[in-house]
């Protein structure tokens, strides 16, 4: 049997970060969408996406495959309902298909959601929350920490406090061993649970209150200020004072500045003392813009600040104004705000915005991914040529 990770209609909801990856490989949590339903069903999975996004996303089909939605948070709850589901079924709750179960087909995703609809739904009646909104990365990350936490931590004995850390709420601390924690750390479980995964580091003076997760090869700056529900993905460096927000992977905060409220993909840099805005003066609620919609929509939020797609950098002293929408690919610096919604591959700010030549974007990408002994595919290029050519604004 195959399991396969597939793209709900949510999907154009959750952009800029889709652009560049399927709704699985999202990270809300200690884990990306797809690490949790791999560690629950103790196998790997594949994905089925758009079509300019597979060559970049393995897809394997067997005789017998359960599709899984990649939007939804797998838990132990759903697990005997997904096995014992018969094929040719679907399992679904409150109008979301969760699984279904069906033979061989080589599907498009457009062939596969046809199928889909025409599938007999048998309801689950457990609970059930899933990524709709872009905003619900930051959002439900406080729920997600806490179940990651438990799941990823049961039956397992954390790895010594070294000396001179001081904790409140020890029990609810877990320490991967190889984890580097330096005096002078203060850490406050008591407010949510604190993962620290192997080969973090965690520099002298740095205050963290949970829940907080700090993934493996992060490294957190000295004095900086952490508040949940934060997580800090793999290989992200990050510094200054940050409040509920997620990073994906290899992205740097590494300076002074405040971001609030916010979701940084991967590969990213704020340059030094950048500030996001994440409240309105008048505290009226805030609103973002939707891309695949072409229009501004209402998050429901009166918290709300930086959205910045994979590779995006901005320059020191930068500023982000409430609800910023940043694209895939883009080079921002200079005084005064940029707009609200910066479209993929831009270059400039507040004076004047033009096109990050897709030649130089690459370059950049790739000597910051250098650094880090990476460098993007043929398949990656791919697919940063077509986000080029039709989504960056014309």
């Amino acid at each position: 049997m195959e399991y396969i990770l597939f793209d709900s209609s949510d999907r154009a909801r959750l952009l800029p970060f889709t652009h560049t990856r399927p709704v699985a490989d999202i990270r809300c949590g200690i884990l990306t969408m797809r690490e949790r339903w791999e560690l629950l069903l103790g196998a790997t999975t594949s994905t089925l996406t758009e079509d300019y996004l597979q060559k970049v996303f393995q897809f394997n089909e067997a005789n017998d495959n359960v599709y899984l939605n990649g939007a939804v948070f797998g838990n132990s709850g759903l697990m005997d309902a997904i096995n014992t589901l018969p094929l040719g079924k679907a399992l679904a709750k409150d109008g979301v298909v969760i699984a279904a179960r069906l033979a061989a087909h080589e599907y498009s995703i457009s062939d596969f959601h046809e199928r889909l609809e025409l599938l007999a739904q048998l309801q689950y009646d457990g609970p059930v929350y899933s990524l709709k909104n872009v905003w619900d990365i930051f959002t439900l990350n406080d729920r997600a920490l806490r179940d990651d936490y438990s799941l990823i931590t049961n039956e397992r004995q954390s790895a010594p406090i070294p000396e001179g850390v001081t904790v409140t709420g020890d029990e609810n601390l877990f320490i991967e061993d190889g984890a580097k924690i330096y005096a002078g750390c203060i850490i406050n479980a008591a407010t949510g649970p604190v993962y620290i995964a192997k080969d973090t580091e965690i520099l002298e003076g740095t205050m963290m209150r949970g829940p907080i997760a700090v993934c493996e090869h992060a490294v957190v700056k000295m004095g900086a200020k952490l508040y949940g529900a934060t997580t800090i993905g793999p290989g992200c460096k990050v510094g200054g004072e940050i409040n509920n927000a997620v990073f994906f992977a290899n992205s740097n905060k590494a300076h002074d500045g405040y971001l609030g409220n916010a979701v940084i993909g991967e590969w990213c840099n704020l340059g030094a003392d950048t500030n996001c805005s994440n409240l309105k003066n008048n505290y009226d609620e805030i609103k973002i813009w939707d891309e695949a919609a072409r229009k501004s929509v209402k998050t429901g939020l009166t918290f709300c600040g930086l959205l910045m797609g994979d590779h995006s950098k901005c320059g020191i002293n930068t500023m982000f104004n409430t609800g910023t929408v940043v694209g895939v690919s883009c080079n921002l610096f200079g005084g005064g705000f940029p707009e609200k919604f910066v479209s993929s591959f831009s270059w400039g700010g507040s004076e004047g915005i033009t096109t990050y030549t897709f030649n130089r974007a690459m370059e950049t990408a790739n000597r910051m991914m250098g650094r880090r002994s990476k460098q993007l595919s043929e398949a990656e290029m791919e697919m940063y040529r077509y986000i080029f050519d039709h989504f960056r604004k014309q």
